[in-house]
């Protein structure tokens, strides 16, 4: 029976869906409104207005975000990616890998961190073999996806449900969820999905240059110089074979060998240990050069590769520098300014020769690899102005690494043997990492996402407030009468599809919080256990593949990709029809549903 609470409650949930599909206002301040609004008008108390950010899974979730952006800033997975990366040649390869590779890390890490540290290297790749980044960039986002639901901490969408059963206080006979509770449906879909993408998906995805790739075409050109590293792949084989004609980025104008050039370079042209090449490219490609593992390197980088940290910046010459007229090598930026000059740009006028022998001119744009004391001693300088930093390197030392991603693993380990709370284990590794200065303590609230934090904190209210007022019960028994008579698999797909297709055009943090508590009461009112009931919305919550809007990966790969809304639907439909038929037959058996 619908009474002024309970009324106040659905036109809160209509709001809020309204709201975050129009985009009336952002998805935190939403919430925001429809909380003060249940407050207001008395449906909740101050106390469960706000009940959710002392809530310990949300206190995790952005522990788990902080650690996350330290594993990211410290670059200590980029090793690792460039071994696997550097091995595949062929867009199936490195398609196989970086699917594989994705869905294992972010079943234990935040998966919007990962996607954000690979994104880079999806990019490079497909520039230097010719791939159109709208190939792999959604394969990427689904690989992230599909690893985060395969176990508690693989997303916040299951965390947030974690919460949701632990807020209820037992109330419906739920149990706290444990770490791999969500592997029974979430490992299989990750073969499947995978399997999917490789026969099928594949076909669906666009063929289409970014907008990055479009920029570049416009940007400036440098001259860069680099050697062919003793050891290296290149040795021995010719300029064809080695494919460096017309690398995506870079063109080679001239080799120099023994201190003579070879300025009529041919495709039959032998490479040998120790050539110097030099190239005409961009920017990018450039920086991506610095610590690659291609059997090449920047001849000017010398010691700045131990550096720790090292940026990449652009300057340009001043009118009245003291620099114009001497060359790059008497220019001596090392000792002067910490920084490695790594190529030259003269608007209008091709360079030739070696970097170090180019004469500096008034207007000559320099791409620089700086040191930390770069800044302090180029303050005052009036020989060059600062235009852009490009690239960012950071480098920890060995044991900062092992303590880093040893902590991680043990923190995840000891919480899955019941031996200590995730929130304590994570505590405790964060104050650890900042003793040791891995992070900074200044540094760290910047990687937190406090408009997750408000919806996630706000979404648990919601779902009190429906609760208390019984529409999680109004609403189930519409279902039921709705959905009775396919049986109990016709409710469940269709829990499934509504839950998903919902969470497509909305945050699934928001959707989650107001599907659970009718979720429950559903499988209440019919008798069968509710674990099944919550676990299937967490699913279907986190298998958002039909829209770019609704999981933040799915967004992050939007631009770079090239994407509009029809490519998703393209290939995200049928891997919901699939990650949907999976579910629920896994969870009806499982769980004695029949």
């Amino acid at each position: 029976m619908l009474n002024f609470d309970s009324i106040v409650v659905i036109i809160c949930i209509l709001f809020i869906l309204l709201s975050l599909y129009r985009e009336w206002a952002g998805p935190a301040f939403t919430f925001v409104l429809a909380v003060t609004v249940l407050g207001v008008t008395g449906v909740l108390t101050p106390t469960e207005m706000i009940g959710g950010f002392a809530n310990e899974q949300v206190a995790v979730i952005l522990l788990l975000l902080l650690l996350g952006d330290t594993i990211r800033k410290a670059g200590v997975l980029n090793n690792l990616f460039d071994r696997v990366f550097s091995r595949a040649h062929t867009y199936n390869g490195f398609m196989w890998r970086m699917m594989t590779l994705v869905s294992a890390f972010s079943a234990f890490l935040n998966n919007t961190p990962l996607v954000a540290i690979l994104m880079p290297y999806v990019s490079t790749w497909c520039r230097r073999h010719n791939i159109a980044p709208s190939k792999l960039m959604i394969p990427l986002s689904y690989a992230a996806m599909l690893g985060g639901c395969a176990t508690l901490i693989g997303t916040s969408t299951n965390l947030i449900v974690n919460g949701l059963i632990v807020e209820q206080k037992g109330d419906y006979g739920l149990r706290e969820l444990e770490l791999f509770d969500f592997a029974i449906v979430g490992v299989p879909m990750i073969v499947i999905g995978i399997t999917f993408m490789m026969l099928v998906g594949k076909h669906l995805l666009p063929n289409r240059s970014d907008m990055i790739t479009n920029f570049r075409k416009k940007s400036r050109e440098y001259l860069v110089e680099v050697q062919v590293r003793p050891g290296s792949k290149f040795i021995g084989k010719t300029i064809e074979e080695a494919s460096l004609r017309n690398l995506k980025g870079l063109f080679l104008v001239e080799i120099y060998r023994n201190g003579f050039s070879i300025a009529a370079v041919t495709p039959n042209t032998v490479l040998k240990e120790n050539d110097i090449l030099i190239f005409a490219g961009d920017t990018d490609t450039i920086a991506d050069m610095i610590n690659s593992n291609t059997g090449l390197k920047l001849t000017q980088v010398g010691m700045f590769a131990r550096k720790t940290h090292t940026e990449v910046r652009e300057v340009v010459i001043s009118q009245n520098s003291t620099l114009i007229g001497k060359t790059i090598k008497e220019a001596y930026f090392r000792g002067k300014y910490d920084a490695a000059i790594l190529a030259v740009h003269r608007n209008g006028e091709r360079i030739s020769g070696k970097i170090g022998s180019v004469k500096l001119s008034a207007g000559d744009v320099l791409l620089l690899l700086t040191g930390i004391d770069f800044e302090k001693r180029s303050q005052d300088t009036q020989d060059f102005y600062s235009i852009s930093k490009l690239r960012d390197f950071k480098k920890l030392p060995g044991w900062k690494v092992a303590i880093l991603l040893g902590g991680t693993a043990m923190a995840i380990l000891l919480s899955a043997l019941g031996v200590v709370k995730l929130f304590i284990a994570l505590v405790i590794l964060i104050c650890l990492i900042i003793l040791l200065g891995i992070a900074n303590a200044k540094d760290l609230p910047k990687s937190l996402n406090y408009n997750l934090a408000v919806i996630i904190a706000l979404g648990l209210a919601i779902g009190t407030a429906m609760i208390k007022t019984g529409v999680a019960e109004i609403i189930a028994d519409l279902f039921i009468k709705a959905m009775e008579p396919l049986g109990i698999y016709g409710i469940l797909f269709g829990l499934f599809a509504i839950t998903a297709l919902i969470s497509g055009y909305i945050t699934n943090q928001a959707i989650v919080a107001i599907i659970f508590p009718i979720a429950v009461s559903l499988a209440t009112d019919l008798g069968y256990d509710p674990m099944p009931f919550v676990l299937l919305i967490s699913f279907a919550a986190s298998a958002s593949f039909i829209t770019p809007i609704g999981y933040q990966t799915n967004l992050m790969v939007y631009g770079p990709g090239g994407y509009n809304f029809k490519d998703y639907m393209k290939v995200g439909l049928p891997m919901t029809i699939i990650y949907m038929i999976a579910a629920v037959f896994i969870l009806g058996y499982t769980y004695n549903l029949i």
